[in-house]
């Protein structure tokens, strides 16, 4: 192990590592407060219903479903819960092993993810995206990605990459 301290960041670095900081505070704030007044859905339940829609069958396994938005696997349960409550996720036991569950997506929501899309493409686009003009974005995507991806600690129950990969 190396015992000298690292580089410090030069000036760019500082100003790009503040700025990124900013945006992951501040982005999911008002773009989760442009969903609820638009749709009356939190931006973690449009994620689920998004991740869902994109599955194989609309169904996912619920640590899968966690892993996919980042969030710890009883607070998808505790989305979920509220998501079946509203008929637009049902659980459903796992036919593999008989212990999982997955959520599905009803047909109730993805007609609500449809009707949400509109006004969150409309927040992502004035909030984000307008302001990328002239970036190369699929660099800056590969470089967001790796920041999470590479990380030994990446999902919200601390499983590593190759450990997700063998589930």
């Amino acid at each position: 192990m190396n015992d000298r301290p690292p580089a410090p960041l030069n000036t760019d670095e500082e100003a790009a590592w503040r700025a990124l900081a900013r945006v992951v505070t501040f982005l999911p704030r008002i773009i989760d407060a442009d969903l609820l007044s638009l749709t009356n859905l939190t931006l973690s339940e449009y994620m689920v219903l998004m991740r869902l829609s994109e599955a194989p069958d609309r169904s996912m396994r619920m640590s899968e479903l966690a892993d996919g938005i980042q969030l710890s696997f009883s607070g998808v349960t505790r989305l979920i819960d509220r998501l079946e409550r509203e008929n637009m996720v049902e659980r459903v036991r796992a036919s593999t092993d008989g212990r999982g569950q997955h959520a599905v997506l009803t047909d109730n929501g993805l007609a609500r993810l449809e009707q949400a899309w509109p006004g969150h493409l409309a927040s992502v686009r004035r909030v984000v995206i307008d302001h990328l003009t002239g970036l190369d974005l699929p660099a800056l995507a590969a470089a967001l990605d790796a920041i999470v991806d590479n990380h030994p600690d990446r999902g919200p129950r601390g499983a590593t990459a190759r450990q997700r990969r063998r589930r």
